[in-house]
């Protein structure tokens, strides 16, 4: 193994509590370069060579590694366990500086990376699972469902419900969260159709085709949020069934929250009363900061709601992927039974559940509380509005929803420049979802460097940027035909 020697020798400075990263010694003799190279196919190679956009194929039935550490058997001999434990050092701290380098230039998506859990370390040494009903105890007992139970408490009330009228647990994903919302409809009403706006995020489609459910996507405005009027002309087409409706607290591209009030006052006047319709709102980012911007709708369970959804990961912080979903208790007995094993009863998605989760969000709620979130919520707003006026001063087409933080602008030319930024893109549209870890400093690097690269990609007069009219309207278009 070349360089092993070496990376010993400095390894061993790393005893005065210096991190293993810190330790001086050279990567490149132990690992190769880790961040990926970009996949490209034979179209690609001749889109780039053209004068076309660059793009790049999502190729589905076959398995493309673009880089990978192989795992290797350790040696039966005792001498070269240090020359292992050294590489894996080595390919360890070059991992670590790669996530350094990608959080610096971290925007398209919503995960607030500004936390600092160093109080929980101490129990990193456990192994924490959270069987089963978070609500009954069950014969294992390394778990945490004390906290978890804190943080449902916590969200109970911000969601207006009474801890003997909800139900609900700490998910392993937003997904989770909103596959358990649209089962616990399908239930309560097992004929139910679900509706959910075209811009819904896709994991309720999923849903749909997991729970063979019949779906009807319904049109969206130009804001991105649910066409209530498309929506009532669905309804009416099919009277005779329950509906089922996905509520869009925050959508994946633009940020826009469908309006539950105008949703509900929909289904009322096409003659659904409370007992025939169950609504889920998938609040995975917004669910969380809505509720401290002063003008905005309130989500709450004195509506005629069924189910909320929120990630932790997201406006929260937590450094592993999780959620929070709630319901009203009245619906959980069709989704739960008794499990002899545990000793307890289940009505969760998954039956083990990362018992660390809990613990993360418990910690972070404590710390904050509304007063913290509602800070970070408005310097959120107020970025995002930076951010979109600068981005128009520039010449840029872009939109931001008068209750998101998600601004949404023309889709960089060149896909490195994307990558590096890791924007989501879809269509003709990029967006930038302003987190709490999103500094004013941070937006200017990226405004910069995306003011000077369109002066290369447009110095010629007959390439031009593209039109987003028909995605966010005429007047935050600023091609040169609007």
């Amino acid at each position: 193994m070349v360089g092993t020697s070496a990376v010993i020798e400095s390894m061993s400075s790393a005893v005065n509590g210096k991190e293993v990263a810190d330790v001086l010694f050279d990567p490149t003799a132990v690992v190769p370069e880790l961040v990926p190279a970009v996949v490209k196919s034979e179209i690609d190679a001749a889109v780039n060579g053209g004068d076309e956009e660059q793009k790049r194929d999502i190729v589905l039935g076959r398995n493309i590694h673009t880089s990978s550490f192989s795992v290797t058997e350790p040696d039966a001999d005792d001498d070269s366990t240090g020359d292992k434990e050294a590489y894996m050092a080595s390919v360890l701290a070059r991992y670590r500086k790669t996530l350094t380098d990608r959080t610096k230039y971290h925007l398209g998506y919503p995960y607030n990376l500004d936390f600092d859990y160093g109080a929980l370390t101490q129990l990193q040494h456990f192994s924490i699972n959270n069987l089963g009903d978070p609500f009954i105890e069950s014969n294992y007992g390394v778990h945490s469902r004390q906290f978890e139970v804190g943080v449902l408490d916590w969200f109970a009330r911000l969601w207006d419900i009474e801890k003997d009228e909800y139900w609900g647990y700490i998910t392993n994903c937003g997904t989770e969260g909103n596959l358990h919302g649209i089962l616990v409809g399908r239930e309560v009403f097992p004929e139910g159709i679900l509706y959910a706006s075209k811009e819904s995020h896709y994991s309720i489609f999923k849903a749909a085709r997991m729970y063979r459910m019949e779906c009807e996507k319904v049109g969206t405005l130009l804001t991105g949020e649910i066409d209530c009027a498309d929506f009532k002309v669905k309804l009416l087409a099919n009277k005779d069934k329950p509906a089922i409706i996905n509520v869009n607290i925050g959508t994946t591209v633009k940020g826009a929250v469908d309006d539950l009030d105008l949703v509900i006052k929909t289904l009322e006047d096409c003659g659904f009363s409370h007992d025939r319709f169950y609504i889920h709102c998938d609040g995975a980012l917004f669910g969380l900061m809505m509720p401290f911007v002063k003008r905005a709708p309130k989500v709450t369970f004195k509506k005629p709601i069924g189910s909320v959804s929120v990630s932790g990961h997201k406006f929260v912080g937590c450094p592993m992927p999780c959620g929070v979903q709630l319901t009203r208790l009245e619906h959980i007995n069709a989704l739960s039974s008794n499990v002899e094993y545990l000793a307890s009863r289940d009505a969760t998605i998954m039956g083990s559940r990362n018992g660390h989760a809990p613990l993360f969000l418990w910690y972070t709620l404590n710390r904050k509380g509304y007063k913290g979130f509602q800070k970070e919520v408005q310097k959120c707003l107020r970025n995002a509005h930076y951010l979109k006026d600068r981005l128009i001063g520039a010449g840029i087409s872009a939109m931001l929803n008068e209750l998101s933080s998600t601004v949404v602008f023309e889709r960089p030319k060149d896909e490195e420049f994307v990558r590096k930024w890791q924007l989501a893109c879809e269509r003709n549209m990029a967006h930038v979802v302003v987190m709490p870890s999103v500094t004013v400093d941070k937006l200017d690097n990226f405004l910069d460097e995306l003011v000077e690269a369109r002066s290369i990609w447009y110095k010629d007069e007959d390439v031009k940027p593209p039109c987003l009219a028909s995605d966010i309207g005429s007047k935050n278009c600023c091609c040169p035909q609007h």
